[in-house]
């Protein structure tokens, strides 16, 4: 026989229930989710949101609600959806975006309301120096350090002349500061193309006339799949050797499949990556949505558990700012990358590696061949006032 109580004792229960549960938190998620780049800020959505479903719907054992906005890859959307999460639906919390001229627009407005921002792809260079905030950290590299691979790698692999092109927006311009940081030879050509141009072949006939040892190239996204395309048709693929960084990766090779076999990458992440962390991660990803994971995936699986490891020390709350730092900077968490850690500036020491296309079965397929140790690395983190 079941007691009912008296309506005073059930009223002051459901009190006490309530007061038991925990809110969710609510974590704002932006990205480029339209247009050509659409691909790089899916990955990263779907990235995030296994690990969230893998946590039963929880990060740090707290329930989270994640809203989802697509910047469209204009800095001024990036900024209005930024004030809408921090202003009207009060989020601790956001993470993502996917370009660097958005996260330099976004940055400050977010981490100027003391919300939390957690990069996973963009890494403009300049908030790693003069521009860091304690408010900020990311699970992926500043844009210079990317390229210092990259510069490493050509200096690696021999070549004495490099041709260079990147689309003209600060993290092209970053991408070829990092290249020439590394890269011990002569630059025989610098090339800034439009963001989103479709037809290379101007370019490509300037590039073949200067006669380079190598091509180094940054485009993401759309961008690399119509150059990587043009280059192979011009029959350039065969004769000037293409090394690049997130351009032949998990979400444009689908699209570029044998075409892009033979050339060269400097990158953070491969789905090979031999680590227990990585294999789970992998055969996750790939089950869920029938794909294999990208870099953009991994470094956003890395930040939902980077805010995972965070939000369990501090038993979900939010609140005390100084105490979610230290979690964050703690880093207590294992990265499908390796081994990572945060620099005093809050961006990661983490591997990178040189990453080849190789022909597998009628398409493409990306191989680690070994670790890129990076000699001489930007110094911006000098200006960085973190501690």
């Amino acid at each position: 026989m079941t007691r009912a109580f008296p309506r005073p004792f059930a009223l002051a229960a459901l009190v006490l229930a309530a007061g038991a549960a925990q809110a969710d938190i609510k974590i704002g998620f932006i990205a480029t989710l339209s247009g050509p780049a659409a691909a790089l800020g899916q990955d990263q959505y779907d990235a995030f949101m296994l690990a969230v479903e893998q946590k039963g719907g929880k990060l740090g054992g707290v329930p989270v609600e994640v809203l989802k906005e697509d910047d469209q890859l204009k800095p001024d959307l990036g900024v209005q959806i930024a004030q809408k999460l921090v202003e009207r639906d009060k989020v601790p919390i956001i993470t993502g975006v996917t370009f660097s001229n958005v996260m330099m627009a976004i940055h400050k407005p977010i981490t100027s309301a003391g919300v939390i921002l957690v990069g996973s792809n963009a890494g403009p260079t300049p908030m790693a120096g003069a521009d860091c905030s304690p408010d900020f950290f990311s699970t992926s590299w500043e844009n210079d350090e990317l390229h210092e691979a990259g510069g490493q790698l050509a200096s690696d692999l021999g070549y004495k002349r490099m041709y260079v092109m990147a689309p003209n927006y600060q993290a092209g311009k970053d991408a070829i500061a990092g290249f020439k940081r590394d890269f011990k030879g002569a630059i025989a050509g610098e090339v800034y193309t439009q963001v989103n141009q479709p037809d290379y072949s101007a370019e490509l006939a300037q590039l073949q006339a200067a006669k380079p040892d190598a091509v180094y190239v940054f485009y993401p996204g759309g961008m690399a799949v119509n150059f990587v395309k043009q280059y192979r048709q011009a029959g350039l693929l065969d004769t000037i050797p293409l090394v690049s960084v997130s351009t032949i990766e998990g979400t444009t090779l689908p699209a570029l499949k044998s075409l892009a076999v033979g050339a060269i990458t400097s990158a953070p992440y491969a789905p090979d990556l031999d680590n227990p962390q990585n294999k789970q991660f992998v055969a996750a990803f790939e089950k869920k949505y029938q794909r294999l994971p990208s870099m953009y995936a991994a470094q956003s699986y890395d930040a939902a558990h980077l805010i995972d490891s965070a939000l369990t020390k501090v038993k979900g709350n939010t609140t005390d700012k100084a105490a979610l730092r230290a979690a964050l900077q703690a880093a207590d968490f294992k990265s499908v990358r390796g081994a990572f850690s945060f620099r005093s500036n809050h961006f990661p020491d983490a591997p990178f590696y040189r990453v080849d296309v190789v022909k597998a079965g009628s398409g493409a397929a990306l191989a680690v061949k070994g670790k890129i140790d990076i000699a001489v690395r930007s110094e911006a983190y000098k200006q960085c006032k973190l501690k």
